[in-house]
């Protein structure tokens, strides 16, 4: 059999008024000029594709309807980049985040994962609801759930790092909330000798002093919780005590530093999309109504030889 990256075939798109310019610039895409497949075959039969969420550098999300319901799958990057092969960040991406997923395994409010697909693919479980918008007001209950969520987490030497952005945070149609993303998710537990090769999300902090990588997890938690006050304040104010109120603006050092990195490194991105493509971010779905299904430019086979799913 053909591994997937093989089996997406494509023909060359029709035009349209923005399509021209973004084709230009297609490395920007993780699947370069191919969109997500038409279907994938999962253990208990064939998912059809319903829509893309987003597709950007470094992975595609889809929607896929099949024998079990509704299923996500992540396509980490396949296309190479000015000619050096990007596979393997793909891979490596898609190994991490497996990893979190299994760590973070049975906890409420974490989509079940059910497996990889290919070799930069991974399949979850799909939450009916909206991401978090923009001053939405929640339930009373929506918050400590989340902080729960959290506190289960980190109970498990995890911090989930990505809280900062309220996309990842979804609001389900019985008002609960749902954390997804978990790709720059950082997962220490307690030392020990471990002797397998060092390969994998895991090879780094195996690699990595235990004083330090346990630091690094107290700061990362501790900015977990610092967003978690953030959203209340922005979303629900009126849950808040005076110093709860007050530690919502007390950014840490790390916080502190990250932003003075990372900032200009998104301003700098942001008018470099917009400068390539017309836009100044990747489309994603954002809000109770999903993006547009995506064209697809050819058919696509989905067979791969290295399914390891337990769908059901």
């Amino acid at each position: 059999m053909t591994s997937p990256d093989r089996q997406l075939r494509i023909s060359a798109p029709a035009e349209t008024p923005s399509g021209s310019r973004a084709r230009r610039h297609l490395w920007l895409r993780a699947l370069g000029p191919a969109e997500m497949p038409e279907q994938i075959a999962l253990p208990d039969g064939r998912y059809r594709h319903v829509r893309t969420f987003k597709h950007d550098f470094f992975a595609a999300t889809g929607l896929y309807q099949g024998p079990s319901g509704l299923v996500v799958l992540k396509l980490g990057r396949l296309a190479g980049l000015f000619g050096f092969p990007m596979k393997w960040l793909g891979q490596w991406l898609a190994d991490r985040e497996s990893a979190n997923y299994r760590a973070a395994e049975g906890l409420p409010g974490i989509p079940r994962c059910l497996g990889r697909w290919g070799p930069t693919g991974l399949v979850h479980a799909f939450v009916e609801g909206h991401p978090l918008q923009p001053r939405e007001r929640v339930d009373d209950d929506f918050f400590p759930r989340l902080a729960a969520i959290l506190d289960g987490l980190h109970r498990r030497d995890m911090a989930y790092v990505d809280l900062e952005k309220r996309e990842n945070i979804l609001v389900d149609d019985c008002g609960r909330p749902w954390l997804i993303d978990f790709q720059i998710s950082w997962y220490h537990p307690p030392g020990g000798i471990d002797c397998r090769p060092l390969r994998g999300p895991q090879a780094l902090r195996r690699l990595m002093p235990e004083g330090l990588a346990r630091f690094l997890l107290a700061r990362l938690q501790q900015a977990d919780r610092y967003h978690l006050l953030k959203h209340r304040r922005r979303h629900r104010p009126d849950t808040l005590s005076a110093e709860e109120f007050c530690a919502s603006y007390r950014v840490g050092t790390a916080i502190t530093l990250h932003r003075r990195i990372a900032r200009p490194l998104t301003w700098l991105r942001r008018r470099a999309l917009s400068r390539l493509t017309g836009r100044p971010r990747s489309l994603r779905q954002d809000g109770p109504q999903f993006a547009s299904p995506a064209r697809r430019v050819g058919p696509v086979e989905c067979c791969p030889e290295n399914e390891t799913h337990a769908v059901g």
